[in-house]
């Protein structure tokens, strides 16, 4: 039996590989490239750590080369999800009877693993599946994966360091005990990072898990859970069902044994799933834990001091990096009339250098956007700028899904900052600019802060201080992740925790203790040294 204090290790961020042409990095990421896009591989159902195939299959293809089939993936069912619940109640008391520290060894692990031997594999597998260019994987799949499970781990340990003052003649203690019960881990495509995160931060914490990965993510979703597996992490701690939603939803939410939801999605789906468990609230053994993150309508706002440069780069990069499809995606401008003439002008030029095509030549800028449902749901809107009244097309606005879905970077301008495409969440290449009066920066302000249910990242840009006080005191609750002077996105781990407010989900944080938190239930303990032998009070005499 050990009876140190231990400490962790200090966590640092991830460096980022550039990739540079010519270097043996980028050598080894383009020959994973050519091994994993000539091999179709079968994607399993993994349940107590057996894998399980099922007569429910789907094609995985490549979005920028949609006849292009990478793997096929089995779903599960309702009976997957009840022996998923099985395994994590088989699971449970050992799990969370391990020692914190081998808990923590596991998940420390699985991110050298990430960051050295299976780094290749897990971009690759990203580039391919969801078409990000090699960037755009290597500092989500690689790097923010690898810092999730580092600096989680040192999070849980403050956690458990955080304890009561005791008066004398007691000792006060705290310990955070596992959830009774499963998380349901519901995953998006968009981040492979978030996907491997959503299970394993409850698992950290002594909780186990059933995963539900995006199906459009499933190669590298499937890769990690083989990570795991050789990191360690024992059977049926967290269990892995691709499937379509309802399939899986259902009977998780029916589930007497559901302890909590860790969802990153669709704000519609969220509301759903929280309906679900609200109607199922009589039937669980504990009020379930729900946490989500969920959409955005993200801002840059730019006062007339702003520096046009940056302020162009902040766009072209906040609304456009990985086709828009990103929660903290920069989808809407406003821009003072005495600076728009020149933003306009330069942003259109700098736009019109972008490459678009397949990830695995480098020089592309932008790539496909995920799927057929996706495409024709921003080529709509696309379609609806370019027939109103009260907007335009500056650039792009070609939508072409004969071989890939590619949508070409469109930016709007309207007159109307109520437009459809400045409200709504669109989730792809499409940004829109409303020029206001200088003169009415308050007016705008209000208008910015009040035109989108969502509250999730947003931008300033100003070099008066002045004016940048007053713009973010107006903001204050426009979103969860404010910026100045920066683009909306690239939230990274340890430096700047992740979520939002109103339509954009419960804001817990994650990169932070605070998301740990959720996964674990406090049990105070009280120890008397010299208990009372007689019942009456001073008082009483």
């Amino acid at each position: 039996m050990t009876n140190a204090f231990f400490e962790v290790p200090v966590p640092q961020n991830e460096p980022i590989d550039p990739y540079a042409p010519g270097t043996a990095s980028r050598v080894a990421l383009e020959a994973e490239l050519e091994r994993m896009a000539g091999e179709q591989i079968d994607i399993p159902v993994i349940i107590g750590g057996k894998e399980i195939r099922s007569e429910q299959t789907e094609k995985i293809v490549m979005p920028h080369d949609h006849g292009h089939v990478l793997a096929t993936c089995h779903h599960g069912d309702a009976d997957a999800v009840n022996a998923a619940a099985k395994a994590c109640k088989a699971a449970e008391r050992e799990w969370q009877d391990t020692p914190w520290e081998h808990r923590a060894s596991i998940f420390l692990k699985a991110a050298d693993l990430l960051a050295g031997p299976w780094r290749d594999r897990i971009n690759a597998s990203t580039m391919l599946g969801q078409s990000k260019n090699a960037f755009q994987s290597e500092i989500d799949a690689a790097c923010e994966l690898a810092d999730f499970w580092r600096f989680n781990v040192d999070y849980m340990r403050e956690i458990y360091c955080e304890q009561p003052e005791s008066a004398p003649g007691m000792w006060n203690r705290m310990e955070q005990r596992g959830l009774e019960g499963f998380v349901f881990a519901v995953t998006p495509f968009n981040f492979t990072s978030i996907a491997a995160n959503l299970p394993t931060a409850p698992a950290l914490m002594g909780t186990t898990a059933i995963w539900k990965p995006s199906s459009t993510a499933a190669l590298s979703n499937y890769w990690l859970m083989k990570l795991l597996e050789e990191a360690g992490l024992p059977p049926g701690v967290v269990n892995f069902i691709p499937g379509h939603g309802p399939t899986i939803g259902d009977p998780a939410f029916a589930h007497p044994d559901l302890a909590g939801l860790h969802f990153t999605g669709s704000t519609g789906v969220f509301q759903h799933m929280w309906g679900a468990i609200g109607n199922n609230i009589k039937n669980y053994k504990c009020y379930p834990r729900i946490v989500g993150e969920t959409g955005g309508k993200d801002f840059i706002f730019a006062h007339a001091s702003a520096d046009v440069a940056a302020l162009v780069t902040a766009t072209l990069r906040g609304a456009f990096e990985y086709q828009g499809q990103k929660c903290s995606a920069a989808s809407r401008l406003y821009i003072p009339k005495s600076i728009a003439g020149e933003f306009q002008d330069r942003l259109l030029a700098e736009i019109a250098q972008i490459k678009m095509g397949d990830p695995r030549d480098f020089s592309n800028f932008m790539n496909a956007v995920i799927d057929e449902r996706a495409f024709d749901k921003i080529s709509g809107y696309v379609e609806h700028a370019r027939s109103a009244s009260d907007a335009e097309i500056l650039c792009g606005g070609v939508c072409d899904k004969s071989a890939g879905y590619f949508i070409q970077p469109t930016v709007v301008a309207t007159s109307n900052p109520r437009f459809k495409t400045m409200v709504e969440e669109i989730f792809g290449p499409v940004v829109t600019m409303h020029v206001y009066d200088d003169s009415k920066l308050d007016e705008t302000l209000a208008q910015c802060d009040t035109a989108s249910a969502y509250a999730l990242t947003g931008a300033i840009f100003a070099q008066d201080r002045y004016a940048a006080v007053h713009m973010a005191k107006a903001l204050e609750h426009a979103a969860g992740n404010f910026y100045i002077n920066d683009k909306p996105t690239g939230a990274v781990v340890g430096q700047q925790p992740f979520g939002g407010g109103r339509a954009s989900g419960t804001n817990d944080k994650a990169g932070s203790k605070l998301n740990l938190l959720r996964w674990c239930s406090a049990r105070t303990i009280k120890e008397t040294f010299v208990p009372p032998t007689d019942w009456r009070y001073p008082f009483l005499g």
